[in-house]
């Protein structure tokens, strides 16, 4: 697994961000019983994507932060970098698609950063990333396939482990791979045993096509509740492909009925409103698609939902 983030890059990023982002509890669901819930949801800006992007600007140079950094994003990695950004004393340009829910745009806007909408999806925002560092000369900070974001976000992994250290399986969204990557390499190394599972919607689930096609494919990108898991995963991808197909063990996709579903049983678990992302692991338990253990750990990782989409969920609608 050479060129891999692992366990020593992950432990170096938990030493750099610390201080930085929170230590975030965990549940055992009290309805679905085996279930731990790791309320990631709860991190300063709504959503695992702080830890990746933080440990991304802080190993920048004082020059690269100064002229600035550039990302394109699904929402919630743009608020991220934004936060890190601003903290950092630096500038973000974040480009996003015309798909983004507005309550996720004017968030990145009131963390200081310049937004851009371009086309109909991330991969096509990406077309402007890439301007942006050609004639601009920013830095880009990818959402999700750049060792300093995969280790960033692998120090949820050694959260989780600290908490269950011998978890039967870890239920990870998976997207663009970031997270996954990230938890798998530490999980993997720390306990073996676990079975580390991503999930994913059916609507434009880019790393899951993938995988199956031995490759990094095309996939359409469309509405869906679990919108924070569109986009694409790069036909260059250098990294996050390559972790997932070598460190998980297995990819389950759901409907938007299930993950409606999900989005109400966490509400009514926990009190509080996930994104559809958040919920897919819970909804891979509740329709049978994945056996739930004496402990089985659903990582909930965003709680950015428009009102509208989760009132959409809440009264049983579909995406």
């Amino acid at each position: 697994m050479t060129g891999f983030v692992g366990l020593d890059d992950i432990r170096r990023a938990e030493g750099r961000i610390r201080p930085h982002v929170q230590r975030t509890p965990m549940l055992a669901d009290p309805l679905l019983r085996g279930c731990l819930l790791k309320q990631e949801y709860r991190q300063t800006t709504g959503a695992f994507k702080l830890r990746g992007a933080t440990n991304a600007v802080l190993a920048l140079s004082s020059a690269q932060l100064a002229r600035g950094v550039v990302t394109a994003s699904t929402g919630n990695h743009g608020r991220a970098l934004a936060h890190a950004a601003r903290a950092a004393g630096g500038r973000a340009v974040v480009c996003l698609s015309h798909l983004v829910p507005a309550n996720k745009v004017q968030a990145v806007r009131d963390l200081g950063a310049e937004v851009r909408i371009i086309g109909q999806s991330q991969d096509e925002a990406m077309v402007e990333v890439a301007r942006a560092v050609a004639e601009e000369g920013l830095t880009e900070v990818p959402p999700f396939d750049h060792p300093d974001v995969v280790a960033g976000q692998g120090t949820l992994g050694l959260e989780v482990l600290a908490d269950c250290p011998a978890p039967d399986a870890v239920l990870v969204p998976l997207s663009g791979g970031g997270l996954a990557a990230g938890v798998a390499a530490a999980v993997r190394a720390l306990s073996p045993a676990t079975r580390i599972v991503g999930v994913s919607m059916e609507r434009g689930a880019a790393m899951a096509a993938s995988l199956a096609r031995g490759a990094p494919v095309l996939v359409e990108e469309v509405p869906t509740l679990a919108d924070s898991l569109g986009g694409g995963i790069g036909l260059g991808n250098r990294l996050t492909f390559a972790m997932c197909r070598a460190l998980l063990d297995d990819v389950v996709l759901v409907g938007e009925a299930e993950i409606a579903a999900a989005m109400r049983h966490i509400l009514f678990a926990t009190g509080d409103r996930v994104e559809g992302a958040a919920a897919v692991g819970v909804a891979a338990l509740l329709s049978g698609r994945i056996a739930c253990g004496a402990a089985t750990l659903c990582l909930l990782t965003g709680a950015n939902v428009a009102p509208e989409t989760f009132d959409q969920a809440l009264k049983g609608r579909a995406a």
